[in-house]
């Protein structure tokens, strides 16, 4: 199966298409954009008025000498810069509101997105790249949509009309304006290419600056037991000093384009203003006329001077679209299938892997489970048992489809995993992990994970049943106390009853138990093995577990070696053979295999 980031990773483009499908998150908001867009033309038409207004107040204001034109003059004057006011004070309001909703909606759109992405996608992408995408690149496209699109927009008008203004004035000076500006576009095009590739590997640097810190803070009790905090100091150096030089460099870049077309601009400005001077000199031109010319050959290289360098800009946003684009466009390869097919109602709890293969995105080549078979009734309690990386905890990642094996297929209550919706297949299924996952919020909000309309009594009820009310109790809000970020106010043992309370909740038709009670003291372990035992009275229930209380109650004992199930049966009839489970049951259950236990009786 090929990985899941095969799209995300494919090489940078080098144009402005990935901004395309930007225009897509403003169709919804037609109407301001149209308002936009008028404001903006207006905004435009009014700056180039002031060169119409410039030469009318040269030649007819001073140049007539008549203190009634001078005055007629100033008030049309006045009246452009009212306008001009207007337009662009809506036109700021207008753009900014648009590119804060249309980022508002982007960033909505990739988390959604990133949401539905399978467990493969993130077994070989790093979660602070993805928040980066979600922070970086999200606000650095607010900025460009907001603020540098609009100039750059406002800027190619007043250019276009700039230049045309140019040529009702006067053509020979528009056409030797025009022959520059191929010598102005080459270095915009040439350099700005440079700057989105050198942008698209800043954000890059910057992306991996987030994931050193997600990785370090997340196991920082881990980085100070160690003292590992000076190897993770000069780490994070060395990321922010590569962040800085791919930045230094994108701005050498940015400055030399910037640099150049306004040298070769204002040079062209220059060189007309001399040829201008001798056309008025010699009476082909009037002052006013070649003021105006003056101001509309200014206004046209200070468009061309704000292009080059807003030039930068979007290719830096292009590289942030293509980097959010490609988010959007990854294809999860677990998804709901266009009809799927409903599940049993009421639900039965029946389990059936039918010769199952699969090896992981990151390890294709490496199977975890090789032509697995196991059934489980419904009511019935099996349990997992073999060494580390046997593929235990893989029969229960396929069993919640966060992967699909490659071959092979599972069934739930007689229905493929394939053919049926993933949502409605986790509903029917309850999973208490080894590590349980507690979010930043109250005891009552992540008892209630995924549940809505839950009364009180009923919370209290699940966890006084895991055993957890006699610790909720006693916190300072009791079940709305805040448990702090990944439950960091908990005991390990704690964590684990509010992760039984939050499966009891659930009222699963079929129960994963994933080393349920390893975290739990003697004490502790009594207690919640109880509200265990209730929870798994006549439920499909799935245990991987070494404690001994468990596994000797299941109903089946599935012993896996290699990807295979190669014993199945109750405790006490498999501690009596020869085999995998013998050896595990002594070192695991304290008890002798039948071999070792001839040997130390042998006369």
């Amino acid at each position: 199966m090929p990985s899941s980031t095969a799209t995300y990773r494919r090489p940078a483009s080098r144009d402005l298409r990935s901004l395309r499908r930007l225009f897509g998150f403003l169709r919804p908001y037609t109407g301001r954009l149209l308002l936009a867009a008028t404001a903006l033309i207006l905004a435009a038409g009014a700056v180039l008025a002031f060169g119409l207004v410039v030469r009318e107040v040269v030649d007819h204001g001073f140049g007539s000498g008549d203190g009634a034109a001078l005055d007629a003059s100033l008030q049309l004057f006045l009246l452009v810069v009212g306008l001009m006011s207007i337009a662009v004070g809506a036109r700021v309001y207008l753009v900014n509101w648009l590119g804060e909703r249309v980022i508002a909606d982007l960033r909505e759109a990739v988390f959604a997105q990133v949401l539905t992405l399978d467990a493969g996608f993130f077994e070989t992408t790093r979660t602070g790249e993805v928040i980066s995408r979600l922070t970086t690149d999200t606000t650095l496209l607010q900025t460009v949509v907001g603020s540098t699109l609009p100039i750059a927009v406002r800027n190619l008008l007043l250019l276009t009309g700039g230049l045309i203004m140019l040529a009702a004035t006067s053509v020979k000076l528009t056409l030797l304006v025009l022959l520059g500006v191929p010598l102005i576009l080459l270095p915009i095009w040439l350099l700005g290419q440079r700057v989105r590739r050198l942008s698209r590997n800043s954000q890059d640097r910057v992306a991996d600056l987030a994931a050193n810190v997600d990785e370090v803070l997340y196991g920082i009790r881990t980085v100070q037991a160690f003292v590992h905090e000076p190897v993770d100091r000069r780490a994070y150096r060395g990321h922010v000093e590569a962040a800085f030089a791919a930045a230094a460099c994108r701005a050498r870049t940015s400055a030399t384009l910037g640099a150049v077309v306004m040298l070769l601009t204002f040079g062209a400005i220059g060189l007309v203003l001399w040829l201008g001077g001798h056309d008025v000199l010699t009476g082909n031109m009037s002052g006013g006329e070649l003021s105006a010319f003056v101001f509309f050959a200014v206004l046209v290289a200070g468009s061309v001077a704000a292009l080059s360098e807003v030039a930068g800009e979007l290719m830096r946003a292009a590289g942030a679209a293509e980097r959010l684009m490609e988010l959007l466009s990854t294809t999860p390869a677990i998804a709901t299938p266009a009809n799927p097919q409903a599940l049993p109602e009421p639900a039965i709890g029946h389990v059936s892997f039918e010769d199952c293969t699969f090896s992981y995105p990151s390890r294709p080549q490496d199977p975890v489970l090789r032509s697995f078979d196991l059934e489980i009734a419904p009511g019935e309690t099996v349990a997992l048992v073999g060494a580390s990386g046997a593929g235990k905890s893989t029969v229960m990642q396929l069993l919640l489809r966060f992967y699909d094996p490659q071959q092979g297929r599972i069934l739930l209550d007689g229905v493929d995993l394939r053919t049926a919706a993933p949502s409605e297949v986790r509903r029917r299924i309850a999973l208490v992990p080894q590590e349980p996952v507690i979010f930043g919020a109250s005891a009552r909000e992540n008892i209630c994970y995924g549940l809505s309309g839950v009364d009180d009594a009923e919370i209290r009820r699940v966890a006084e049943a895991a055993h957890a009310l006699e610790f909720l109790d006693n916190l300072p809000d009791g079940l709305d106390t805040f448990l702090g970020e990944r439950g960091v106010r908990l005991s390990g043992g704690q964590r684990q009853r509010i992760a039984i309370a939050r499966a009891l909740l659930r009222d699963p038709a079929v129960l994963l138990l994933d080393e349920a009670t390893s975290a739990l003291d003697a004490e502790s372990e009594k207690a919640v093995q109880l509200a265990l035992d209730e929870l798994m009275h006549e439920r499909t229930t799935l245990v991987i577990a070494h404690r001994l209380a468990t596994v000797r109650k299941a109903d089946r004992i599935a012993v896996i070696q290699n990807g295979l199930v190669v014993a199945t049966g109750q405790h006490d009839k498999l501690a009596a053979r020869d085999g995998l489970y013998a050896r595990l049951a002594a070192l695991q259950f304290r008890d002798p295999p039948p071999s070792t236990a001839r040997l130390h009786h042998r006369p």
